[in-house]
């Protein structure tokens, strides 16, 4: 249900260089404009999570979203950051964006 790529781990190996180690969270982001989206946090696993462990690192994701999202794939790009397959999809953005109103 979820798979973290070598350039992710390495990535967040290199942010807890010099930070205690801590579950990191895949979460929902509510996006704004950039509409809902899936997002790395620091937090601790609740009873509604499920707990993954991966490369010496533990992922927490709320129970409902990872059946809602599954599977989930996170890799990361230095161009563009983390990145996440899931079958998360929205219909459209926010009518703003749409009419090029945004920033």
């Amino acid at each position: 249900m979820l798979q973290v790529t070598k350039s992710a781990i390495e990535k967040i190996s290199e942010y807890f260089k010099d930070k205690p180690l801590n579950p990191v969270r895949i979460l929902l982001h509510a996006g704004g404009c950039t509409m809902p989206s899936l997002a790395l946090d620091v937090d601790e696993p609740q009873d509604t999570d499920e707990v993954f462990d991966i490369d010496g690192f533990q992922f927490v994701i709320n129970r409902i979203l990872l059946k809602e999202v599954g599977p989930i794939k996170v890799d990361y790009n230095a161009r563009s950051g983390f990145q996440f397959d899931s079958s998360l999809e929205f219909e459209d953005g926010c009518s703003a964006c749409m009419s090029g109103n945004c920033g």
